[in-house]
């Protein structure tokens, strides 16, 4: 499925056959250890570099008005971030998942980001538009 923005994901989240639980993991691009003058200018230009979780949170699509609040209550923690990767987490009976049931997948979904494994979560730049990674 083709994201078109962040209230696409609201509407998918709303319109599955289970109610959802939305996990967020907002990242920092850095630059790597010992970087080549290349990599210090694609991270200039907003391309490259080292990708590394700096806030993670799970949320009931209801809990979110909009991509500006989501990122209005992330300002608030006082840590800048570049990108957020969002995954879904299934209910089960019509129940949706609590935050306590989403705790391990949301440490498995920082692992994975950490191991730059990223392909299978949507993201979204610091405007809530969708990012693609090649």
């Amino acid at each position: 499925m083709m994201l078109n923005d962040f209230n696409g994901l609201l509407q998918a989240a709303g319109q599955q056959a289970e109610p959802q639980r939305l996990l967020f993991v907002f990242v920092k691009a850095d630059l790597p250890e010992s970087p080549t003058a290349d990599q210090h200018a694609r991270h200039s230009n907003g391309e490259g570099g080292t990708l590394g979780p700096v806030l993670c949170v799970d949320k009931a699509p209801q809990e979110i008005a909009s991509f500006q609040a989501l990122a209005a209550e992330s300002a608030q923690t006082g840590l800048a971030w570049d990108l957020v990767f969002v995954a879904s987490l299934d209910g089960r009976g019509g129940i949706a998942p609590s935050s306590d049931e989403a705790a391990q997948p949301l440490r498995l979904m920082v692992n994975a980001v950490n191991d730059g494994q990223i392909s299978r979560f949507a993201a979204f730049d610091r405007d809530g538009t969708p990012v693609q990674f090649y």
